[in-house]
């Protein structure tokens, strides 16, 4: 009996204890059900607008005419009429070759057409004197002849020694070397006393035009296929016609101050790199530019319709690479995006394909959202350097209260 009243009291224990644990469970509960709080974000308005879209390339300066000085005699520098790294005007004297053998063998030309059309005119005396007397059957056929073949060789000696004379012309005048550009002439490469030749391979200064200079950029074939797409496309448009407009920004990072526009592009790609060669000109007055430099380049493409600025930080990369990001549902959940990009701007990726006008992107909190998740959005402002200054609210969100990041 007593074992019986023993084992009763336990159950009735035991019952007593499950059902008082049951009651806390149930009264204890949260009414949410176990639910996580929507986590807070931080949104800015997306706002569709005509965004300017830039190829960034790489190029150097070169000279925008060359001309390398060359003697055509041969001859002794007899005196340098120059500056070096001067600038210098088509037809300034640059140097002189001693022209005393010139000077004579033109004297010596001179001299051969004078006994030459001295020669001439005995020739024509004849030839009219036979001419005559033949009309008279004084002379004979044969002497007319002789006379018209005198006559003729006579006016062939004059031609060739006008000939001879203008050669000796044209190589005294070459004694004197002049400049056949205007320029900035270099360092000179020959000194008085030096002798020159005519088919030298050295020159003896190189003159270059650098006002205005042009400047070779490089960009590859399938860019350029792209940039062609997109503007079939009707993604890229230009506004007016002329040619596309171009910026520098030179080896120590400063940008120059001049714009320059695009003059030509070469018609085939190089098999070896698959690139193709744009040439921009520039005004140059300062000389800033140097044949040689290299500088970086923006290129005005043209602008794209209805395109979006997205800030860098927003944007992320799926599993497969793609960039995507997260925008504010009208239930008041995160929802990704996948995206399409062309480029950026600043610290903005600009994105053509995948985000609405007026949407809500989230920029900040990312750390607590996934796809689907339940957020609460608080409006953040960012700052040209894609900065956040909007911090959130909640001690998960320490770190961004206390400086938010890039």
């Amino acid at each position: 009996m007593m074992r019986e009243r023993l084992l009763r009291i336990g159950l009735v224990a035991a019952g007593l204890l499950l059902a008082a644990c049951s009651d806390q469970s149930s009264g204890n509960a949260p009414a949410g059900g176990g639910a996580m709080p929507a986590a807070e974000v931080g949104f800015v308005v997306l706002k569709a607008q005509s965004v300017p879209r830039h190829a960034q390339l790489s190029g150097r300066v070169v000279a925008h005419a060359t001309a390398e000085i060359r003697p055509q005699i041969d001859g002794i520098i007899q005196s340098i009429d120059f500056r070096e790294g001067r600038k210098v005007d088509a037809g300034d004297v640059l140097f002189k070759v001693r022209d005393a053998k010139f000077s004579a063998a033109y004297a010596a030309a001179a001299a051969s057409l004078s006994r030459a059309e001295a020669s001439q005119q005995s020739a024509q005396a004849a030839f009219d004197r036979n001419a005559r007397l033949q009309s008279q059957s004084a002379v004979s056929q044969q002497a007319l002849d002789e006379a018209t073949a005198a006559l003729l060789q006579a006016k062939a000696d004059v031609e060739a020694a006008k000939a001879s004379l203008e050669t000796a012309r044209i190589d005294l005048d070459n004694t004197t070397i002049k400049a056949p550009i205007a320029g900035i002439i270099g360092m000179a490469g020959v000194s008085v006393g030096s002798l020159v030749t005519q088919n030298q391979t050295d020159a003896l200064a190189t003159i270059r035009q650098i006002d205005p200079v042009n400047v070779d950029l490089v960009d590859t074939s399938a860019n350029l296929l792209k940039i062609r797409q997109d503007v079939e496309a009707g993604r890229l448009g230009r506004d007016g016609e002329g040619a596309p407009s171009v910026r520098l920004t030179l080896e120590n990072g400063a940008d120059y101050d001049e714009t320059g526009t695009i003059s030509l592009a070469t018609v085939n790609v190089s098999e070896s790199t698959g690139t193709f060669t744009l040439r921009a000109s520039f005004p140059n007055p300062r000389r800033v530019l140097l044949p040689g430099m290299f500088v970086r380049a923006s290129v005005d493409l043209g602008s794209m319709p209805n395109a979006f600025l997205v800030p860098q930080r927003a944007v992320q990369r799926s599993g497969t690479g793609e960039p995507v990001a997260y925008v504010v549902s009208a239930d008041g959940k995160a929802e990704q995006r996948t995206l399409t990009t062309l480029g950026t701007s600043g610290n903005d990726w600009i994105v053509t394909e995948g985000l609405k006008d007026g949407e809500r992107l989230i920029v900040d909190g990312f750390q607590k959202i996934s796809a689907g998740a339940a957020v609460t959005p608080v409006e953040a402002v960012i700052d040209e350097d894609g900065v956040v200054k909007q911090s959130l609210a909640g001690p998960a969100q320490a770190d961004d209260a206390s400086g938010a990041s890039k």
